[in-house]
């Protein structure tokens, strides 16, 4: 039976009289990685970050429709944003450690929501890093700065620092286009044993990538560079790329254009 962690419902998003996502309809399975493809500007990143409201920072951002997370309505003016940003992690494009120890990146965000004990601290930073796969190659430097860490181990300090909070939901912004063919493999792995507890969605530009880690993939098109942003098409990750039902998600994935 299928179990849905979040739902797109009725989506517009505006920046100012701009209409950016048209009429979005979307069902995010739980415990599954669901890519979003589409050219540059086709809306990938506008609509990753409106499922933690991250948009609501721009000047005259302003939406219609709901998006629900189980069952709530993220934008309901009654939402603490700081607990959705708990329950909906985020991680960026290019690697964001803080000017922090190793240890402090992790530890930033208990601390934040009240934990204090020291003992308490440990244990989460431990398991954050064994869960972001990071552990072994750190556990005897947390207190150097993140910053001596290479770039496919900064993000995923990144990834640990985003668990550390225990979220529901991972959003993964092109997590891998900052990093090399090695480290871009250990992410995707990643993602793999990640899936098993966590619901992650990731835009992606890269093909091979959506079909090689996700399990539903949606594709956003804007027919022309001063059009909104449309979902054409969402389903399995094997049917979309094999079968596709829309004549502009086989060009695209074949390579006609974007």
């Amino acid at each position: 039976m299928e179990k849905y962690r979040m739902k797109i419902k009725d989506f517009n998003f505006y920046y100012k009289s701009f209409l950016a996502l048209e009429e979005i309809n979307l069902d995010i399975q739980a415990e599954a990685v669901t890519a979003l493809i589409g050219p540059s500007g086709c809306g990938k990143t506008t609509l990753l970050r409106c499922l933690n409201r991250m948009n609501d920072l721009i000047p005259g951002a302003k939406i219609t429709g709901e998006i629900l997370l189980d069952n709530l309505n993220i934008y309901n003016s009654a939402i603490d944003l700081i607990d959705l940003r708990k329950k909906v992690g985020m991680v960026f494009q290019k690697p964001n450690p803080f000017p922090k120890s190793i240890y402090d990146n992790v530890a930033y965000g208990p601390r934040l929501h009240g934990t204090k004990k020291k003992s308490e601290l440990d244990a989460i930073v431990e398991k954050s890093l064994k869960r972001a796969a990071l552990w072994d190659a750190v556990k005897n430097r947390l207190n150097k700065s993140a910053y001596e860490l290479s770039g496919g181990q900064q993000q995923r300090l990144c990834i640990a620092r985003t668990l550390a909070v225990e979220p529901e939901v991972i959003l993964m912004d092109e997590p891998c286009s900052a990093l090399d063919p090695r480290a871009t493999q250990r992410i995707e792995d990643l993602m793999g044993e990640l899936k098993q507890k966590y619901t992650i969605i990731i835009a992606t530009h890269n093909m091979q990538q959506a079909a090689r880690v996700s399990d539903y993939t949606a594709f956003l098109l804007a027919e022309d560079t001063s059009g909104s942003a449309k979902l054409i098409e969402y389903g399995a990750t094997d049917i979309v790329f094999t079968n596709p039902t829309d004549k502009r998600t086989e060009d695209y994935i074949t390579g006609r254009f974007g």
